[in-house]
């Protein structure tokens, strides 16, 4: 028997802690920053912030330039380079490729067929992430990087101090996963040198080389970002979207009729399954919060999933309702993808994405949530741990 609401137990208990200690709580080597108050404060005071130290453990994957982990000067050059393939006129026309590969995907699906949604969609997003920013060439390798990014999200899945034991010792898992970057570093290099020499490329990918003001290594390191950061998140919050809308009686066939109420079913996906369950930060300087004084160099993390399910925050906050949506939220009340200048820059893209493969979905028969038991995993992507069976439509 699935819940109405999976909950993640390790996430709960913060919960627990902010409801004991308040807004800032200090547990081993780290300081969580929890609750709408620490979210107002970590947005509008960037500058007491840094996120490059605060993001080491995903530089095997990401690179040392990317946005993920740029702070200052070089943060505001790279975003401003990487934004105008991102905007909303722009992402309008990424919108047929994404109904086509929706589409294929569905269509291959056969009546009565078990499958697990999660990794049927995770291909679909992955395919449909390259291929509209990066252009057609790159897509056809998409299972290529499927395969080789996996080994090192595989890696930074680990806690960070498990990473630099793998570093320093040169463990297998490691030097797996710098084989995986070397292939991956290679078929990226490639096409950077393609778009350069005027050849076909994405709208990002263009826009990215066809200045003089990005090094082919901020390139790489935006566009394996992108990527990887693009189909891991988004995935995931396509099988909690597809839950709910099996789960919930009536939901389905609401949001079959109503492009609207389909919305809602994203922004309440997003409350109850925030892509990430805490997001870092480092200190840059002292300061005070609630009361208590942080010290320059502390790690820190904030949390939208425990914002998320705050009763104060939230009228039942445990309780799948789209219809909340009639109110807007605060920006550090409702934060799945972060805030301030280091917002997701992939925000929009995610939602269209989202809601593009969702309404595809929907023109189909309503698929059979198979027994299984859902449970959540990955802080810094929160996705069912073992998928998501269904049994497509006969």
């Amino acid at each position: 028997m699935i819940p109405d609401v999976v909950r993640f137990r390790q996430a709960d208990l913060l919960i627990g802690l902010y409801r004991r200690f308040g807004p800032v709580v200090r547990v081993g080597p780290y300081t969580y920053l929890l609750g709408p108050e620490a979210n107002q404060f970590l947005f509008a005071h960037a500058e007491l912030f840094e996120v490059e130290r605060a993001f080491q453990s995903l530089v095997p994957v990401d690179g040392p330039t990317s946005l993920i982990v740029s702070d200052g000067e070089d943060h505001k050059r790279r975003r401003r380079l990487v934004q105008p393939a991102l905007v909303h006129r722009q992402i309008a026309g990424y919108v047929p490729v994404m109904e086509a590969t929706a589409e294929a995907t569905l269509d291959a699906w056969r009546p009565g067929q078990e499958l697990d949604v999660y990794q049927e969609f995770r291909r679909a997003i992955r395919r449909t992430t390259i291929h509209a920013l990066f252009g057609e060439n790159l897509a056809r390798d998409a299972d290529f990087f499927g395969a080789h990014l996996q080994v090192l999200i595989n890696l930074i899945d680990r806690n960070p101090a498990v990473i630099t034991w793998l570093r320093r010792t040169k463990a297998p898992a490691w030097r797996n996963a710098m084989r995986a970057r070397r292939a991956v570093d290679a078929r990226v290099y490639q096409a950077i040198a393609e778009a350069r020499q005027g050849g076909e490329a994405g709208d990002v990918l263009a826009s990215l080389v066809r200045g003089s003001e990005l090094s082919d290594l901020e390139v790489r390191d935006q566009v394996v970002t992108l990527i990887a950061a693009g189909y891991e998140t988004t995935s995931a919050a396509m099988a909690w979207a597809i839950l709910n809308l099996v789960r919930h009686d009536g939901v389905w066939e609401r949001a079959q009729e109503d492009d609207d109420y389909l919305a809602n079913v994203v922004s309440e996906t997003l409350r109850l399954y925030p892509p990430a369950v805490v997001s870092a930060r480092v200190a840059a300087q002292p300061f005070e919060l609630a009361g208590k004084k942080i010290k320059q160099g502390t790690f820190l993390l904030y949390s939208p999933y425990v914002t998320h399910r705050l009763a104060e925050v939230w009228t039942d906050p445990l309780r799948f309702d789209p219809d909340r949506w009639e109110r807007k939220p605060a920006p550090h009340e409702f934060l799945p993808f972060g805030g301030g200048p280091h917002r997701c820059i992939g925000a929009g893209l995610a939602t269209t994405e989202l809601s593009v493969m969702l309404k595809a979905l929907l023109r189909r028969r309503k698929p059979e949530l198979l027994p299984q038991r859902v449970t959540p995993t990955g802080l810094a992507a929160m996705r069912p741990r073992h998928g998501l069976r269904i049994r497509a439509a006969g």
